[in-house]
């Protein structure tokens, strides 16, 4: 993959930029489920940049012993189908990784997607990983994966209740100092976008059992500059092996005191680049299902390192809670290896643009893709919002 270095400090304007332009609504979003796709929803131009060859993965660190590739129903490649994992075999710890310079503002690049867009991909994609008896996957139902797709509507909101949950392990010091970096200029992001919008953040700051801490919860601050002291205050560190205890920090997270009431955007930014442990899936699980009741949508950020099992979770998360997808890229330069999704088409644009993006539509009620001055490249070529497949397949592009 080609890499696109992105330098330099964003600067605010930058930033309401990309909240500001917006397209599409609740039409193109009733058209988009049914098939079709809209008029007028073109980018325009293409971005200069090259494509990625699409579905294509890189392997992250494995689980369990590979037998041969697996293929989609587009002749795409999706990772090599795996052994039924032996339980108790070792697994191999993640080489050590120095300690990272702070990563300066705007840097990081990420893709996004929208699972209940193409919910009977997402099924298929989980059908694969399911007959290969990958150790740790979450027993939710086919059917209960369809009926989230249909309970996901976009609807306006008056006031904004986030949670950051970051893993801050050894391994996430990049994307811990890019939110502390960042943090400021996105609040003012969505203050000048939607200044009657209270804004209240809580934080969920997880590692491993055995670490010096499982979890570290704050809830809600409705000062943006108290919530950034706290943040800057964590520390990567600790996680001796692949999995660490998401399971655990969302409990935690559940427990924060959320707005119930309808006028407020309830989200959950869950930044990582590990699973849960196999015996903790039960446990992950509900605690998924808890934040569903509570109609709190689930954002992870894929980070450096994720591996199938990993992506599966996070979707499934997405998905069932009306959330969506981001995957950080290699565009930026910075951290290790990124895992090229399982999905055949995106857009990659910087990260705060990402975030801001879900936040605008969470707010304002109304779908919208990526402006064209937003996008720094494609993977595969999507056209006016959605992609033609060899297979004959429509899937439909964040």
């Amino acid at each position: 993959m080609t890499q696109v270095r992105v330098l330099g400090l964003v600067a605010l304007g930058a930033l309401l930029s990309g909240l500001t332009a917006c397209g599409g609504g609740d039409s193109a979003d009733t058209a988009l489920q049914a098939g079709e796709v809209p008029a007028g929803n073109s980018l325009g131009a293409a971005p200069s940049g090259p494509a990625s060859g699409g579905d294509v993965l890189v392997d992250a660190p494995a689980r369990g012993t590979a037998t041969g590739e697996s293929a989609s129903a587009d002749g795409l490649a999706v990772g090599p189908a795996l052994a039924p994992a032996d339980p108790d075999a070792p697994r191999a710890d993640p080489a050590p990784r120095p300690e990272p310079d702070p990563v300066t503002p705007g840097t990081l690049t990420a893709g996004a997607w929208d699972d209940n867009r193409n919910i009977t991909r997402f099924l298929d994609y989980r059908k694969r990983l399911h007959d290969q008896q990958m150790s740790g996957l979450l027993d939710f139902a086919p059917a209960e994966h369809t009926a989230a797709q249909v309970r996901t509507q976009p609807a306006a909101h008056s006031t904004l209740d986030i949670s950051l949950v970051i893993d801050t392990t050894g391994s996430m010091g990049d994307e811990l100092s890019y939110l502390q970096s960042e943090f400021t200029a996105i609040s003012s992001a969505i203050e000048a976008k939607y200044p009657a919008a209270e804004q209240r953040w809580s934080l969920v700051v997880y590692r491993d059992r055995g670490d010096d801490y499982t979890t570290r919860p704050f809830d809600f601050e409705s000062d943006p500059q108290q919530f950034r002291q706290r943040l800057l205050q964590q520390t990567p560190g600790g996680g001796g092996d692949f999995p660490e205890a998401p399971d655990a920090a969302f409990a935690d997270m559940n427990q924060f005191s959320w707005r119930a009431d309808p006028a407020t955007a309830r989200l959950a930014f869950w930044v990582a680049d590990a699973p849960h442990h196999d015996d903790k899936a039960g446990a992950l699980k509900s605690a998924i299902e808890t934040a569903q009741a509570q109609g709190v949508h689930i954002y992870p950020v894929a980070s450096s390192g994720v591996d199938e099992l990993t992506e599966l979770t996070m979707r499934s998360a997405a998905q069932l809670t009306g959330g969506r997808y981001l995957f950080l890229t290699d565009d930026s330069g910075v951290g290790g290896a990124h895992k090229e999704p399982s999905i055949p088409c995106y857009f990659v644009t910087k990260l705060d643009d990402a975030i801001l993006r879900m936040v605008d539509i969470e707010m304002s009620g109304v779908y919208r893709e990526p402006s064209a001055a937003e996008v720094i490249r494609t993977g595969g070529d999507p056209q006016n919002g959605a992609c033609e497949l060899e297979s004959g397949q429509t899937v439909y592009v964040f």
